[in-house]
């Protein structure tokens, strides 16, 4: 019996430490969603730049579960450069395939999605030393309603990622 606890254990391990040591990752990390996520609710993620001469790509990372019944999730993605430079972002995601199924990973109804912010056409780099800000806002709204989804549903968690770029 002892063995087989070991055995176990062990194998946390390992999967605990192959998950967690991430090279390319400078920056991630999770905010939990109470229940639904309002929308007036702001996601805010601050850093410091890596620096100021390598490429890097940024994702927003989101769980979700099949509470979830919408097809795409609209987000107002906003980055605050350092030196008061702002960028705003009203950006479209897929989140399920054609037949309903809700896409990412994960192996329960757990799903985790990793969605391009920057770096995906061009290079992204930090041009300005110091710290960034980015805030993240649903912009959900049912077809032909003007008003936005007060209460989104189904976002347990909503993320922001830094990682190198792989060099070409």
């Amino acid at each position: 019996m002892l063995r087989k606890i070991s055995g176990l254990i062990l194998i946390v391990l390992c999967c605990f430490f192959s998950v967690s040591c991430d090279s390319n990752a400078v920056f991630d990390t999770y905010k939990s969603v109470p229940k639904e996520w309002h929308k007036d609710s702001i996601a805010r993620f601050e850093f410091t730049a890596p620096d100021t001469t390598n490429n890097y790509n940024l994702f927003v990372n989101l769980r979700n579960t099949d509470a979830y019944k919408f097809s795409n999730l609209f987000l107002i993605v906003e980055l605050n450069y350092p030196h008061g430079k702002t960028v705003a972002d009203t950006l479209e995601y897929k989140m399920a395939a054609p037949n309903g199924e809700l896409l990412g990973t994960g192996f329960s109804d757990v799903k985790e999605n990793k969605l391009w912010f920057r770096g995906y056409k061009t290079p992204f780099k930090f041009n300005e030393e110091g710290n960034y800000t980015v805030n993240i806002q649903h912009a959900m709204r049912k077809n032909g309603t003007v008003n936005g989804v007060e209460r989104l549903k189904g976002i347990t968690d909503i993320g922001f990622r830094v990682e190198k770029a792989q060099k070409e």
